[in-house]
């Protein structure tokens, strides 16, 4: 059972998502907070496995409430998903900064929600294709002439179709999906594929695509 604790300062907002997760068979809803300080004090005595957290909260918003509680070495197994209508490269890259694992728009549908919040519990990243969109803006400043990095010589010709991808925001299930392989194996990809890139995260992954040039600005 995946123990979901929900942050948002609109009580409609949390109703919903509560709705939404009650008729899932693997998801319970441990507890609700309405600002970052809540969520903090919440996520300590419930020990969730993710917390939905909005970013606009009054008091200690929801970036503070991330960072507080990646840094609690009693909450090593909590992930935070981020859920909010602020899809912005300053929002996104200072949810990843603080250390959370998902990026995901209010106007989701509900079966993205539910998927996202097994896929980071699953302990993979997952980033909605408008903050991808806004990571890719945000780091691609400049129109180049053409490809600024050069993918290693060992990235396999499977790896880079999955670079790809990530690159254009899929998550492993979809990555699976497209390519007719299990999530497990395309998790093993993706992660020799990070390996070899020297890369941190999967937002990393997603620059990598489009600096070597697999991907064109635009084409996501």
């Amino acid at each position: 059972m995946i123990r979901v604790l929900i942050a948002d300062d609109q009580a409609l907002i949390r109703s919903a998502v509560a709705a939404l997760l009650r008729h899932e068979d693997d998801l319970e809803v441990v507890g609700e907070a309405s600002d970052g300080a809540e969520a903090v004090a919440a996520a300590r005595r419930e020990h969730p496995h993710v917390v939905v957290m909005d970013l606009r909260m009054p008091g200690t918003d929801g970036i503070a409430a991330t960072r507080a509680i990646r840094a609690d070495e009693t909450l090593n197994a909590t992930r935070v998903l981020v859920l909010t209508t602020f899809e912005d490269e300053e929002n996104v890259l200072a949810a990843l900064r603080a250390g959370a694992a998902g990026f995901l728009g209010k106007g989701a549908d509900p079966d993205d929600i539910v998927r996202a919040i097994r896929t980071v519990h699953a302990g993979d990243e997952l980033l909605s294709p408008v903050a991808t969109r806004a990571l890719i803006r945000r780091s691609l400043q400049a129109p180049a002439s053409g490809p600024t990095r050069v993918l290693p010589h060992d990235l396999t010709e499977r790896e880079t179709e999955i670079l790809a991808l990530v690159g254009r925001g899929l998550s492993n299930d979809e990555i699976a999906q497209a390519l007719f392989i299990s999530p497990a194996t395309a998790k093993t990809h993706v992660n020799r594929a990070m390996t070899k890139l020297d890369a941190h995260d999967r937002a990393q992954l997603v620059i990598a695509a489009y600096e070597s040039g697999l991907i064109a600005p635009g084409t996501e």
